[in-house]
């Protein structure tokens, strides 16, 4: 009989049970079909680079049990991550250019990041535990656009750099689109959606953090645990807010020490436009009577045409200043 890995190679139904058989799995995959992942760990440099499409999705999917790991980098690779013979950059999972994947159910831990995607639109992470990561979680990247991360967990991330140890990052810095700037320039991780997640404990940087350059995307229904900020390179809340368009609503952020905290939400307009239009609706925060404020709208004069709105909904507990730091709206 033919191992599990090779008697479905080509089947709708791929069935793995070692890391040699997912790497395996993942070379080979097709539009349509369904990677099945045995409980166990799985430990090696794990890369997807084939597009599913919206009619027929590619769907990676297991236990909980089921854990990918890749705890160290090895060899060199480009400055600008692109998947490179010899070169293993340590993410746990890596979709590279793989639209319309599906990831279910398993786990991703000991890992330099966390789940990677690069230029790998419509992709839905549901129910995925990430934990155990020295840099960022779950990465949205080089215009992953229109996305969902929903009924997941990730904690205890930047384990090694807690200055780049964001639970989840949509899009990337300006000064990093010489990189990722594949859209116009412009790391467009547009419209993704953050939805019933649990983020934190020991969440080292913003529990999400958006980047400037993205747009119409959604944080809805989270539970933010801020214990554990290391408040490194400024990062000292539950969310950063420098993308534009925002729904931000039914959010319940919470934080005890130990940690740095200065507010629940802030935004920051580091290029022109950036940080603006956002909402917040039906927020629930409680600051531990260390944040300062729930939300905190970092200028209002570089978004007089597209104003942050906060609105009556939201409220706030143990708040060292205030709910916010402008006008409500009913």
């Amino acid at each position: 009989m033919a191992a599990p890995g090779s008697r479905t190679a080509t089947g709708p139904v791929v069935r793995v049970g070692n890391a040699a058989e997912l790497q395996a799995a993942l070379a080979a995959a097709r539009p349509g079909q369904t990677i099945r992942l045995a409980a166990g760990r799985y430990e090696g440099s794990f890369i997807a680079r084939t597009p599913g499409t919206a009619a027929a999705p590619i769907t990676l999917t297991g236990p909980r049990t089921a854990i990918l790991s890749n705890v160290a980098s090895a060899g060199s690779g480009p400055s600008c991550p692109v998947p490179t013979t010899g070169w293993d950059p340590g993410y746990g999972l890596w979709l590279y250019q793989s639209a319309h994947w599906k990831l279910t159910g398993f786990t991703v831990a000991d890992a330099v990041k966390g789940v990677v995607l690069d230029d790998s639109p419509h992709v839905i992470i549901d129910g995925v535990h990430v934990y155990g990561i020295g840099e960022e979680g779950v990465h949205f990247r080089r215009s992953s656009s229109d996305g969902v991360l929903r009924r997941s967990v990730v904690a205890y991330t930047g384990l090694a750099q807690p200055a780049f140890g964001e639970g989840v990052y949509l899009g990337s810095a300006n000064s990093n689109w010489d990189c990722h700037g594949n859209t116009d320039g412009v790391d467009r991780s547009d419209r993704v959606r953050v939805l019933d997640n649990r983020i934190g404990p020991y969440v080292s940087a913003e529990l999400v953090d958006v980047k400037e350059g993205t747009i119409g995307g959604e944080i809805s229904g989270n539970r933010f645990d801020g214990t554990g900020i290391a408040g490194q390179n400024s990062a000292d809340s539950w969310v950063d807010v420098k993308g534009t368009g925002y729904l931000i609503q039914a959010n319940v952020g919470t934080f005890a020490p130990p940690g740095t905290f200065a507010n629940g939400y802030e935004t920051h307009n580091p290029i022109p436009g950036s940080g603006c239009g956002n909402a917040w609706r039906g927020n629930v925060s409680d600051l531990g009577g260390v944040g300062g404020y729930a939300i905190n709208v970092t200028s209002t004069s570089k978004c007089a045409d597209n104003p942050n709105v906060v609105y009556a909904s939201n409220t706030a507990t143990n708040a060292t200043i205030a709910l916010t730091n402008i006008a409500l709206t009913p």
